[in-house]
């Protein structure tokens, strides 16, 4: 007999289970979206905060469609995975038909919102949902290109934030965004080969190119990246010139600590597997994180001129 029930016989989904497929957690990470608002120094205009915000909860619907669309194609995969299997799709709580209807409808209702707020910011979320498609078809099981899709992806969400209220986000914090979540993907990558150890091919295939060794240098390498990327943004004449200040600089220990902090939960194999999971559980990494934010905050408002 059959392990799995066919979507004829299955009870109807609960709330609960259709809200663990769209994962909340997760949307911590179009916070990336605000980042613009904030660098721009545009909070204290009313307009630009209301896009800002609206462009952060299309992405959200995006994002949603994406985790469902591949959790539609990674059903049985997940079933082998210690902690995913106990995904909605994985493991039986909500059926096939249901999250293909809610993945349709999230699509519609977010690219229909996107260009209602702007052709430009329509182009960002479009690109945006075919990268991610791309990704979830086939470009998971590439190496490097797997990360560096996912990477891409934080970029997007970046600029449809700046497009989104108009402003020019700087190419330095590009990439830095870049470097960043190059680094958040690699470890997340890392992570599931230390849970899965040989298991891990039949999880995701591309694991069978990597090896722990190789994805510890690729960290190191663009946490570095990251970290002078960063460093030259904040010192940049651009950056000093719109802020007013040359202070920008204070807020690198928190950069750094915040750096080392993930690295050192991904090394001692604490955490990592699931980056948003890991900031809201990690009490250090939290606080830096909302350090790191207010300290950028007090220099551009001239707290330390």
């Amino acid at each position: 007999m059959s392990g799995t029930v066919s979507d004829t016989h299955r009870p109807p989904a609960t709330a609960g289970a259709v809200l663990r497929l769209l994962r909340p957690y997760q949307w911590i990470k179009n916070g990336v979206v605000l980042l613009p608002l904030v660098f721009a120094q545009e909070l204290n205009n009313p307009t630009a905060v209301t896009r800002a915000l609206a462009a952060t909860g299309i992405f959200c619907l995006i994002s949603c469609a994406v985790y469902i669309f591949n959790d539609l194609l990674d059903r049985d995969q997940d079933r082998l995975h210690p902690d995913k299997r106990n995904r909605p799709l994985a493991s039986g709580a909500v059926s096939v038909r249901t999250a293909a209807l809610l993945c349709v409808v999230l699509v519609t209702a977010g690219l229909t919102g996107a260009a209602a707020l702007s052709p430009r910011f329509s182009l960002a979320a479009f690109g945006y949902l075919a990268l991610m498609a791309a990704y979830s078809l086939g470009l998971k099981h590439l190496l490097l290109i797997d990360v560096i899709c996912v990477a891409l992806g934080f970029v997007l969400r970046a600029t449809g934030g700046a497009v989104a209220i108009d402003v020019r986000f700087s190419n330095w914090l590009v990439v830095c965004t870049l470097f960043l979540a190059l680094f958040l993907a690699l470890g997340k990558r890392r992570h599931e080969l230390a849970v899965l150890n040989a298991d891990a091919p039949a999880h995701r295939a591309v694991h069978d190119a990597y090896s722990v060794d190789f994805l510890d240098a690729m960290i190191l390498l663009v946490a570095g990246a990251a970290m002078v990327s960063y460093t030259i943004y904040t010192c940049s004449q651009e950056v000093v010139t719109r802020i007013g200040t040359d202070k920008m600089y204070l807020t690198l220990p928190f950069v750094v600590y915040g750096l080392g902090r993930y690295l050192w939960l991904i090394r001692q194999g604490r955490d990592g597997g699931d980056p948003s999971m890991t900031l809201l559980r990690d009490y250090p990494l939290t606080v830096t994180v909302f350090c790191w934010l207010a300290s950028c905050a007090l220099v551009m408002h001239g707290a330390f001129s």
